[in-house]
């Protein structure tokens, strides 16, 4: 079956057609009788033909700095679905973190006619920033709010304050576990958060107890939780940047004989799987991670199709879920 095979039985012209599977300019009465043939044979067009037709790769390009994390996972989902929903075909990078690593994806991805670019979880270099300027294609940012670059992000810094005013309703000397501040939204805004919460509940910023974790896994929440105990100093309530941290220090806490949140309540950032399954279930923040996904593709198509789009910055909501670990 061909397009103007499609165009024939749905009653429409090729060019119709063409647009239909382009993205193009089309009526929503002629998107539906198209869309009802191609799904009734299941077409599929071919995409080399397109590329070679249209310069364009039907592909997007997606750059992550791990994929064995829960919340990179959500917005993944969003992005592949949204993608999919749009006919493109999603091309994956994996950095570990490597800010190397990272520019030379956005090169080659250009280099193989990427139609776009969404570039997970950064922070953000001098080289990254000159790479960005000179990149050709359209870029957008998860995340992270990139001054001059579109981008989606989290309210981090709210998210955090409020959370820590919801456990200041029960707690007052508070311990505060954080990422390292390379990690502007996770490390900066999430710690700044607390701060504010703290002050605006009359008490003394400086006097907040605060580890910075070496990384993101179990293990380093567990540690860092281990060297807040070893300092000695009164807490009744333990915040952490992400879900991750918390349960490792909950395990910290738990080893040392502590009840939770009899003797000290904890809370954290992300909504994880795991903090719904320990005990006691973990208090959390619910980031809208897969809408973020959906949201950059939208974002990025929209781009794609109009060469004067706008910088845009669009900050995402969030959510507290409470539950007994406070």
């Amino acid at each position: 079956m061909t397009i103007k095979d499609i165009a024939k039985e749905a009653g429409v012209s090729s060019a119709a057609v063409s647009r239909y599977f382009n993205g193009g300019s089309l009526g929503k009465d002629k998107q539906e009788v198209i869309r009802k043939v191609v799904e009734k044979y299941g077409y599929t067009p071919n995409q080399t033909a397109h590329s070679m037709r249209t310069g364009k790769s039907g592909q997007i390009g997606v750059i992550v700095p791990k994929i064995h994390s829960d919340s990179l996972s959500q917005v993944m989902h969003g992005i592949a679905d949204e993608l999919h929903a749009n006919d493109y075909t999603l091309i994956l990078g994996i950095t570990e973190g490597d800010p190397e690593r990272e520019v030379n994806y956005i090169k080659t991805m250009q280099v193989n006619r990427m139609e776009g670019i969404i570039l997970m979880g950064t922070s953000m270099t001098p080289h990254l920033k000159n790479t960005i300027d000179h990149c050709d294609i359209p870029i957008v940012v998860t995340g992270q709010a990139f001054k001059g670059v579109s981008s989606i992000y989290y309210d981090d810094f709210n998210a955090m304050k409020d959370l820590a005013t919801l456990m200041f309703k029960k707690r007052k000397k508070l311990a505060y576990i954080g990422a390292t501040e390379s990690d502007p939204a996770v490390g900066i805004e999430r710690k700044k958060g607390v701060l504010k919460a703290i002050a605006n509940d009359g008490g003394n910023p400086d006097d907040l107890s605060y580890v910075i974790s070496e990384g993101f896994e179990i293990s380093d929440g567990y540690n860092a939780m281990n060297k807040l105990l070893k300092s000695r100093k009164k807490i009744d309530g333990v915040l952490c940047a992400t879900d991750t941290m918390a349960i490792g220090a909950m395990q910290a806490m738990k080893e040392k004989g502590i009840k939770l949140p009899d003797d000290i309540s904890i809370a954290a950032i992300g909504n994880s799987l795991a903090g719904k399954v320990v005990t006691p279930e973990l208090t959390t923040v619910r980031l809208y991670f897969e809408e973020c996904g959906k949201t950059a593709v939208q974002l990025l198509t929209s781009m794609i199709r109009s060469e004067d789009y706008p910088v845009s910055q669009t900050k995402m909501g969030y959510e507290i879920i409470e539950r007994r670990s406070i």
